[in-house]
């Protein structure tokens, strides 16, 4: 069928729906404003670790069934991933059944999940965690399954009558780029309307960028959090490359990043098969400094001590969560070390040393302590604590002096800076 245009609409509903939409500060940018994602998300997600796993008969533990989420938001709190920070319980793709019902609703599938999605959802907040789904802004969602083109106002109220907190709306089968921003907006503003909070976790620039720079400022009044690169894969090859690209277009995406709005790189795909210890922590410092959703996808069955440690360390997440809320940066890279910064609340800093190479052992690094946090990080000056790969206090550090360390291959070792003057208040 042909697809009407939505402008007239759109601009109707944009002025009608105004008061959901306000400055934020210092990012020239009108931001959503539905009181969410103050600091980036936090929870689990099961795409990476399960994808489309739709056979129970055989796959009985592993694929995408009530159960599964169940045991996870069990596991979640029990474990300690909750009161860490932890708290959306997110499906992915593969949940629906193949066809929408008879009032023209999405329907989950009924073998797979017999009580339906609002049971699940009482379930998950009967556990104090958050039920997080997914759909699509095309005719398809990724997978094949119903999309919420021409949808969306029945799909978000479905969402919210099932009792979920989250939507992550994919882009997959929308045959045009003006098709795919109306429909992002739509839904944003649907969502908006419902009476139920929902935090919005859109693919938008992601399916911009093969065609033109997506427009951040409007990304950011309709998003809470934005997907820019591909999807994430239990590899090194993949982290890499997602670090790489964000380096690379910093200058075009961290300004736009801050309370209530977050570029999105990815889950975590620490304690699965591909990453080594060393970049493991690499993924988790740097999703730190790049103030990221910690979405995990993993198996919190079976995840080892130490992966579940890393995830679990309070002063990693205490960057991420950090509510100054600015996205850090890479400040320089020579030859195979990236340096990597991030300001953060009460004048302190953190920062990463990353070393990319891939052959041979530990390199030593040393930067002078006067380029950090634009020359003001330990001026006069700072406290330094080495966090990760493992807890070190470092002693004071004044403005004049170098930081050496040693990085392993494909490693990162995450620094806190506190400046003297923030010490001196403290006492």
């Amino acid at each position: 069928m042909k697809l009407k245009s939505w402008d007239p609409w759109l601009g109707y509903v944009l002025a009608l729906h105004f008061r959901t939409l306000v400055l934020w500060g210092d990012f020239g940018a009108m931001a959503l404003d539905n009181g969410l994602a103050r600091t980036p998300t936090m929870g689990w997600l099961h795409w990476e670790r399960f994808m489309c796993n739709v056979d129970c008969q055989e796959e009985p533990d592993s694929c995408i069934s009530e159960q599964l989420f169940m045991q996870m938001a069990e596991l979640m709190v029990s474990d300690g991933w909750k009161d860490a920070g932890y708290e959306y319980v997110c499906i992915d793709d593969c949940w629906m059944a193949p066809q929408r019902n008879s009032l023209g609703q999405l329907q989950a599938d009924p073998q797979r999940f017999p009580g339906g999605i609002r049971r699940l959802a009482n379930y998950v907040h009967s556990k104090g965690l958050k039920l997080g789904i997914y759909a699509d802004v095309g005719n398809k969602t990724c997978a094949g399954y119903p999309g919420s083109f021409g949808h969306y106002d029945i799909d978000a109220q479905t969402f919210a009558e099932w009792g979920v907190d989250l939507l992550k709306f994919d882009g997959c089968h929308c045959d045009s780029i003006k098709h795919l921003a109306d429909g992002y907006k739509y839904m944003s503003l649907a969502l908006n309307r419902i009476g139920r909070s929902i935090v919005y976790s859109c693919e938008w620039p992601l399916y911009m960028w093969p065609f033109h720079k997506p427009n951040y400022t409007k990304i950011r009044q309709y998003c809470n959090h934005w997907r820019n690169f591909a999807d994430v894969y239990d590899s090194w090859e993949s982290v890499k490359s997602i670090l790489d690209w964000t380096s690379s277009n910093q200058e075009k995406i961290v300004n736009f990043a801050g309370p209530g709005g977050w570029n999105d790189p990815d889950m975590l795909v620490i304690g699965n098969f591909g990453l080594s210890w060393d970049q493991q922590v690499t993924q988790m410092a740097l999703w730190a400094i790049m103030a990221a959703p910690l979405l995990m996808s993993n198996d919190l069955r079976h995840i080892s001590p130490q992966a579940k440690t890393l995830l679990q360390d309070k002063d990693v997440i205490a960057i991420n969560q950090d509510p100054l809320g600015k996205q850090g940066y890479r400040l320089r890279k020579e030859n195979n070390i990236e340096v990597w910064e991030r300001p953060l609340s009460n004048l302190a800093w953190a920062v990463a040393m990353t070393n990319l190479q891939e052959i041979g052992g530990p390199c030593s690094y040393i930067i002078s302590i006067a380029s950090l946090g634009k020359g003001v990080a330990c001026n006069p000056g700072c406290f330094i604590t080495q966090l990760l790969p493992v807890k070190m206090e470092l002693g004071f550090h004044e403005w004049t002096s170098s930081l050496k360390t040693r990085i392993n291959p494909t490693g990162t070792v995450l620094f806190r800076l506190e400046a003297k003057r923030r010490l001196h208040q403290k006492a």
